[in-house]
């Protein structure tokens, strides 16, 4: 890097936007849209996104069959009494029109043969409203779409292969971002950088997801909240030792027919029970199996349904079609983040988020399957919409603090002490990691002593009701604060 490069002057704009995933590429279209100056920075190529790679659809009340009050049920049940409710219901009753938006924009979603959307089933929905395109290749289909109506828009100036490595604050408002190659001026930055579930060695995320938008964010001074819930997929690809190990087999297959069997052959859990269930019920099982995976049957399946599924599994050395293949956990999901409002305030002035790296609360203590892409594009606009009403102010000295990314010693110690299953000792242990997010994901994992969704406490099994609908927030001083959202 050459000397004094981040010191360099890159301009400013109306909004500046880190992250090229669905909610930073949504939010600054919207943005533009309204008629503000946008910077999107991305760390990587915008086909490189987790969102990219996600293979899950939109949820969202489309049949007739179905409402926003009983998406909201579904979502309030899956969450184990810790979902702010507001933003379930924000989420509920503007998701259709995301989706008719993206239809007018020309997104193709997968349709019946009369023409009508497809809609899917998954985990903890009680109603068939999950959408796809290209089968399980969504991420795909969508980011592929978002990043040329980005790249059509002359109000946005995109930053590819470009790292955030600051945010310009003063500790009570944040005045825009530092890049490797410079500093971006903005009375309004938006984190969007995606999730921190590849902070665990054994995960289904691209390895950049390592939760450098609460890092950037607590360092600037802002609250982060709900840190201990990680959800881990229950149907992870299982091949220690190679590069497939982890890899994503979506809940959609199950949704279609496939089943969970032990080594006999038998099911032994519903696999459309929310995640955190499944999960659990497939960790007792491997313990009761001494250690050995479970298995996932797709035989059932028609390969044509979803493509890529297969593909990956012949690729690994599997034939899905006439096998069932090894699965077990892996993290997958963050639900806790940057602290944000309905809006994507947070606790600072002038700093937004949205998607996976913030926190409305909305996913409580385990996430509704195929919410998260809903979450992107409703919240990415609404927050895109309130930076864009933030005016200019003073420029702070530039801060000295610079992101250092974690190390594989990191990684592997909060698998091994965060993992699926925790306790206080090994959680413990994690106080003197030297990467912000794992000292916190610690902290606050110590901190909630239960067991609720995807936060397993096994020296505290049962769930304590006088925690519900209570949130952990850490500060930026390291403390951990207890707070009810509305």
């Amino acid at each position: 890097m050459p000397a004094n490069s981040e010191e360099r002057d890159l301009g400013a704009y109306d909004l500046v936007v880190v992250g090229g995933g669905a909610a930073g590429l949504w939010a600054a279209l919207c943005a533009a849209e309204a008629g503000g100056s946008v910077c999107l920075v991305s760390r990587k190529p915008l086909a490189e996104s987790a969102s990219f790679h996600a293979q899950g659809g939109l949820a969202a009340s489309l049949d007739q069959a179905d409402s926003p009050d009983q998406h909201f049920e579904d979502t309030m049940k899956a969450g184990r009494n810790l979902c702010r409710a507001s933003a379930v219901r924000v989420l509920v009753d503007e998701g259709p029109g995301i989706v008719d938006d993206l239809i007018r924009r020309g997104m193709n979603f997968d349709r019946e043969g009369d023409g009508s959307l497809s809609l899917a089933l998954e985990g903890g929905h009680s109603h068939r409203r999950i959408i796809h395109a290209g089968g399980s290749q969504t991420g795909r289909e969508i980011t592929s779409a978002l990043a040329q109506m980005v790249a059509d828009m002359d109000r946005i100036e995109v930053m590819e292969e470009t790292s955030a490595v600051a945010l310009v604050s003063d500790g009570r408002r944040c005045h825009g971002v530092i890049t490797e190659d410079g500093t971006i001026r903005s009375p309004a930055t938006l984190m969007a950088s995606g999730g921190a579930a590849a902070l665990w060695r054994r995960t289904s995320n691209p390895w950049g997801a390592i939760g450098a938008g609460p890092v950037l964010a607590s360092a600037a001074g802002a609250e982060l909240a709900d840190l201990e819930f990680c959800q881990f997929h229950p149907t992870c690809l299982s091949v220690p030792g190679t590069a497939f190990d982890g890899a994503l087999i979506t809940e959609a297959v199950r949704g279609e027919g496939a089943t969970l069997l032990d080594l006999e052959g038998e099911r032994f859990t519903d696999e459309l029970a929310p995640r955190d269930d499944v999960t659990a019920a497939i960790l007792a099982q491997i313990e009761k199996q001494g250690g050995r995976e479970v298995r996932l049957d797709l035989t059932a399946i028609d390969p044509a349904r979803f493509p890529s599924v297969f593909e990956l599994l012949e690729t690994a050395g599997f034939d899905g079609t006439r096998e069932p293949v090894p699965v077990s956990p892996g993290a997958h999901y963050m639900m806790g983040g940057v602290a944000v409002d309905l809006d994507g305030k947070t606790s600072i002035e002038g700093l937004y988020a949205a998607g996976e790296c913030a926190c409305t609360g909305l996913h409580g203590a385990n996430r509704l399957a195929s919410n998260s892409l809903t979450e992107c594009f409703v919240f990415g606009r609404r927050a895109a919409t309130a930076g864009l009403e933030e005016e200019p102010g003073p420029m702070p000295d530039l801060p000295e603090w610079r992101f250092d990314p974690p190390q594989p010693p990191t990684r592997e110690a909060v698998w091994q002490f965060a993992g699926p299953q925790r306790e206080a000792a090994g959680l413990a242990r994690l106080a003197d990691d030297p990467y912000l997010l794992a000292r916190a994901i610690g902290s606050a994992a110590l901190n909630r002593e239960e067991s609720r969704g995807g936060h397993r406490r096994t020296d505290f099994p049962e769930t304590d009701p006088g925690l519900d609908f209570t949130h952990l927030i850490y500060r930026p001083d390291g403390e951990i604060a207890l707070r009810r959202w509305d």
